[in-house]
């Protein structure tokens, strides 16, 4: 097999920072299918790219099957439904993580307000 244009699993691991386990997981998931050399797995560029979405759906709080359902729309829909699953997912997410802001905001402004009277007691 020409391995040409290809990472092996070890560089995959080390390109996208993630462990064998997780690495493993994706494909048992089917969120990758690299090629099969024997009990080698080659992966090529359309991995590389699913493996850069599926990261940047975690670092958005995606769940693994939102993101594994939004990758089937391409497969079976093609782009622009794609786009607009894409833009209804966006939309919720958007709505969690400013909650969660404000909740971060809250919480900040609480241990700001405790810390300084803690503060003020310590030097009295």
């Amino acid at each position: 097999m020409a391995n040409q244009g290809l990472l092996s699993f070890k560089d995959m691991c080390a390109r996208f920072d993630v462990t064998p386990r997780t690495l493993r997981y994706y494909e048992y998931i089917e969120l990758l299918q690299p090629e099969k050399d024997g009990r080698a797995r080659w992966y090529g560029p359309r991995e590389i790219a699913r493996m850069t979405l599926i990261l940047r759906g975690r670092r958005f709080g995606f769940s693994l099957e939102e993101i594994r359902q939004w990758l089937l729309i391409y497969e079976t829909a093609g782009t622009r439904p794609q786009m607009q699953a894409l833009v209804a997912l966006a939309d919720r997410q958007l709505v969690e993580l400013n909650r969660q802001r404000s909740e971060l905001d809250s919480a900040i402004a609480d241990l700001e307000s405790l810390r300084e009277t803690a503060q003020k007691a310590s030097q009295a």
